[in-house]
């Protein structure tokens, strides 16, 4: 029986965006369980849907000594500041410390972590982490498929291996199946060759999903090529919003003959170059969009979903412009739904009048710098919650919610989802547990990019995705990059 260290710490960083990741971000609750240490970890983790536990599953399974350290994450954001980037890494390190010696590492982590004083957060954290332990303990990571993979990460994981879907529905999976990879390797430790590519173009947050093309049949097809003598190899299409040398799409493989290595990694990333004209989809203007939908609602029938994707908490968004909301007000659309805003001053006094009642707001965009605008209207207070749900959705399923105090208001006919902080709206909990069917609009806006094509997919007749103001910038080539590396090649969307 082995003793291995489990821990995680994810962040992924939209440096183009205002609110900074502080040490209490990665504390509280939110999408995903609070910040946890030692063993309370094994059962904050267990029944959600994280890496982490698929891994905690795999290690069990094998009769393994499961050593938990600290697994703690902050709804992305801008930078993490340098105050918890040093306590987190400071408090990791040092309960692994105290657990020596162990066997092996493994760790659930997102790989796309910016610093205000670094732009690689986990090749330090590897670095200092390897220092530690010594290079003859294995550490193996599981990434987000949004990493920005670094050479620094790959010289200090043992074994690095990715998500393959977008929307992540195979978090578990994923840690699970780097956890036997580790077991393999304690039973058998042969010599393990690595290799690694990165691809200079830039994949767009919104075209790197995996349901549909030319990512769907990328994911589908590579994972064919795994065999004995390379038992991994992973795709991660980079996240264009962190501004950093290292940023856009990586290969990277493993195995137990450097050729054979080399081939799959090679083969891979052609097969990506393939597509390079293929990364692009419809980004709608904001009035431009809701003409559109009501137009198919009126001929075609059924609901059409709209993500609001540049206000997109997953991505760093605020979760607070109303751009959307204004031109729904503006058209008179009816029967919709549109949510989660963040806006805790609305949701508190929704609470402090009651249901039933008729209350005066003003929701002001003023959490980011881009999409400030302000709507000072009335609204109906329908229903109330204090936010906290479990989620039932592919990709947050298990997943203890925490909002803060939320509302359902009316606003001119339009159903309106506010809570207290940012969280994006993947999972039909976020609208159900306040007593309503997003199956039962014509209209559903949703606040993220592309998580919520899982849970709401099977309810739409058509996905629009529409460009309102924020932070969270669809299209590349309209950012002012200062970081990256001048080989990546930047092409406009649509």
């Amino acid at each position: 029986m082995a003793r291995i260290a489990v821990g995680g710490w994810q962040h992924e960083t939209n440096t183009f965006a205002t609110i900074r990741a502080g040490y209490e971000s990665f504390v509280c609750a939110d999408e995903w369980p609070a910040m946890t240490s030692g063993p309370p970890v094994l059962d904050a983790v267990r029944e959600v849907h994280l890496p982490v536990a698929g891994a905690i599953r795999a290690f069990e399974e094998a009769q393994h000594q499961v050593v938990p350290l600290l697994w703690c994450s902050a709804t992305p954001c801008s930078y993490v500041t340098e105050d918890a980037f040093e306590r987190i890494c400071g408090k990791m390190l040092g309960l692994l410390e105290q657990a020596l010696p162990v066997d092996g590492v493994y760790l659930d982590l997102h790989g796309a972590m910016v610093c205000e004083h670094l732009q690689d957060g986990e090749g330090e954290f590897l670095s200092r982490l390897v220092d530690l332990v010594g290079r003859d303990v294995p550490v193996f990571i599981s990434l987000d498929l949004h990493a920005n993979v670094t050479a620094r990460m790959v010289e200090n994981a043992t074994v690095i291996d990715i998500f393959r879907t977008y929307p992540h529905v195979d978090m578990g999976r994923t840690g699970y199946r780097v956890a036997k990879y580790l077991c393999d390797y304690l039973h058998n430790p042969c010599p393990i060759f690595k290799s690694f590519r990165q691809i200079d173009f830039l994949i767009p947050l919104n075209t790197g999903c995996t349901l549909i093309e030319p990512c769907r049949s990328i994911y589908r097809e590579f994972p064919r090529w795994i065999n004995p003598l390379v038992p991994s190899l992973s795709f991660a299409c980079g996240f264009h919003l962190s501004d950093i040398h290292d940023a856009g799409p990586a290969v990277v493989g493993y195995g137990h003959h450097q050729a054979e290595v080399d081939q799959a990694v090679d083969r891979l990333v052609a097969r990506i170059r393939e597509e390079r004209p293929n990364f692009s989809e419809k980004i709608w203007d904001v009035d431009e969009g809701i003409k559109e939908a009501m137009a198919f609602i009126a001929s075609d029938g059924g609901t059409v979903v709209i993500a609001d994707t540049q206000d997109n908490p997953g991505g760093g968004g605020a979760g607070d412009t109303i751009g959307i909301l204004r031109s729904m007000m503006a058209h008179q659309v009816q029967n919709a739904l549109i949510g989660v805003i963040n806006n805790a001053g609305i949701a508190a006094a929704a609470h402090q009048s009651g249901i039933g009642s008729r209350i005066e707001i003003g929701i002001d965009s003023n959490a980011g710098t881009v999409g400030r605008a302000s709507l000072h209207t009335h609204a109906r207070v329908e229903n109330l919650s204090d936010g906290r749900f479990t989620a039932t959705g592919p990709m947050y399923r298990g997943a203890n919610m925490e909002m803060g105090l939320t509302a359902l208001l009316d606003i001119s006919g339009i159903r309106v989802v506010v809570c207290s902080k940012p969280i994006q709206t993947a999972d039909q909990a976020h609208f159900r547990h306040l007593g309503i069917e997003p199956e039962t609009f014509d209209l559903v806006v949703v606040k993220s990019s592309v998580h919520f094509r899982n849970d709401f997919e099977t309810l739409s007749s058509r996905i629009m995705i529409v460009a309102a103001p924020g932070e969270v910038y669809a299209d590349p080539a309209s950012l002012d990059y200062q970081n990256i590396r001048p080989s990546i090649e930047i092409t406009p969307m649509g």
